[in-house]
Order: structure tokens, then sequence, then C-alpha cells
């Protein structure tokens, strides 16, 4: 890494340690297609933790501080990453490997899934965006899947008029074919027998769980509260606390790379630094 200043979103050697070889693969099988075969200069590590950057603070990427590489470099790699599954491959190997860290097997059983809609920039394409009429919200809806544990299995980004059974199949479809062992999931009551139907032909049992009529306000539900922190937990990145990508594939990237940040501190045992009681 080079001599600056650290920001709190960068990772340390640890962190790294983790993810500098899927990146390290990805860097040498793109210089053995090169005719030149010539390396880049820039480092892979400035080049993520200028990634983090972005996604923590929310900035748009022409604003990334000068100490950084080029934004046209960050994003150009960044870009490449989203396209060819390296940030889906890192969620995917960290999650594992927080999993055995916990006692658990590295793949699950059983997941939890749910959806959220999120507001939409102006840069954001009239056609990949939809009005949720039970939100009142216009913008892309979220989907994702959660472990038991709360860590993410699959994501999905929609217009966000699109319905929660739609977007629960193709979650479905997503964590079967990632996690062949899922055979659970819990749902919260905007899912329909549709979903339950299409569950049963992948051998996943879906179960519906509705919150107590008889207690007002807010109380904790079985088993969806697992993927409603997860969902908290995205809120932490400002970058997704309202939806800036031009493409949904982008929406589904900066989701990954929040988890991603997450388990890695969480595989190392680093705590998330927090303005609470610091004043």
């Amino acid at each position: 890494m080079s001599e600056r200043k650290p920001y709190p979103s960068d990772i340390s050697d640890a962190r790294w340690a983790l993810i500098e070889p899927t990146l390290t693969a990805w860097r040498q099988a793109r210089l053995d297609r090169r005719p030149t075969g010539q390396p880049a200069s820039v480092e892979l590590r400035d080049v993520f933790n200028a990634i983090l950057y972005v996604n923590r603070t929310g900035i748009a990427w022409k604003y990334l501080p000068h100490d950084f590489p080029s934004y046209s470099t960050v994003y150009d790699h960044y870009a490449a990453w989203r396209d060819e599954g390296i940030f889906v491959q890192l969620n995917y190997e960290m999650t594992g490997l927080a999993r055995v860290k916990e006692g658990r097997t590295a793949e699950p059983t059983a997941c939890v899934m749910d959806t959220q809609s999120v507001k939409t920039s102006t840069s954001v394409p009239l056609t990949s965006q939809g009005t949720d009429a039970a939100k009142k919200i216009v913008g892309r809806k979220r989907g994702i899947v959660t472990d038991t544990l709360g860590l993410i299995l699959a994501v999905s980004v929609a217009a966000a008029g699109l319905s929660d059974n739609v977007i629960g199949k193709g979650l479905l479809d997503q964590t079967k074919s990632t996690y062949p062992t899922i055979s659970k999931t819990w749902v919260d009551t905007g899912f329909k027998n549709a979903l339950i139907e299409h569950g049963a032909a992948l051998g996943i049992d879906v179960e519906v769980v509705s919150r107590k009529a008889e207690t007002r306000g807010f109380h904790v539900v079985k088993r969806r509260w697992v993927v409603e922190r997860s969902l908290g937990w995205l809120m932490l990145y400002r970058r997704l606390t309202r939806d800036y990508e031009t493409l949904p594939t982008s929406s589904q990237a900066m989701i990954h790379i929040a988890p991603i940040n997450n388990l890695t501190k969480r595989i190392t045992d680093e705590t998330t630094p927090t303005w609470r009681g610091t004043y």
C-alpha cells in the first residue's frame, strides 16, 4: 500500500491477507490474457481501499481524494470486479470463513429472506425504477437472503414496483445454486403461495412468519429479525442509504462490498469504529 495517512475505511493488514489472494489471482488471469503481459502499476490494495471509501462515505467516484489512485482507474477495477463476479466470490469466501469461525459448517442449511425499497437518485434511469405502492416509495427494491447468523447469501435489485414473489423466486434460485444445502427459509407475509410452491420445487421449505396481531408497535419477530438486522447494517454505508447506481448490477455490487467489509472484521476480531460515546 502506498504511503499516506490512513482513512477509517482502510483495510488492515490482517483483513487484506484474506482478500489479497483472490484479487491477485484475478490480476494474474487478466495479465495472462494480455498480448504484452505488462503488469499494471496500480496497487490492488489502494484500489480496494478506494472502493471501500466510496461505499462507506457515499461520495461520487470523481470526488475520491487525490491520495488514492485516479477515480477512473478505481472505477475501471470496480466495474471489472463487478462484471466478473469478484465481489460475489469474495462475499462467498468470507461468509464460509465467518461461519466456520462461529462453529458452523461453511455451507448453511437454512436462510431468511426479505426485501427493502429505497429511493433513487436523479442519475438512475427511469426504466430501472418503479413504485412500491405499499410503502409509497419510488425507486428500487432490494432483496437479500441471509443465513441464521445474518450473513448475506444472495442479493437482488430490481424496480420497486416488482412484487416480492417475483424477486423471491429469483433469490431462491440464486441461493440454491450457490448453496445446494439450503432446505429451509423464513419469509414475511409479503411473500405468497407462489413463492412457497417455487421453493417446494427446489426442495426448500418456505415458512411464512407473521407478526403477533395482539402485540402493538415494534416487537421481535421469529427469525425475521435476523434479516431485518442485516438490512439495518447496510444502512450504515452511506452509498446504500439511497440507490445512486445507474445499473442494478452496480447496486448489487455495492451491497456485496458492505458485508465483505463487515465479514473480514468479524473473521479477524476487529471492531467497527463508531462515533457513539466519543464526545
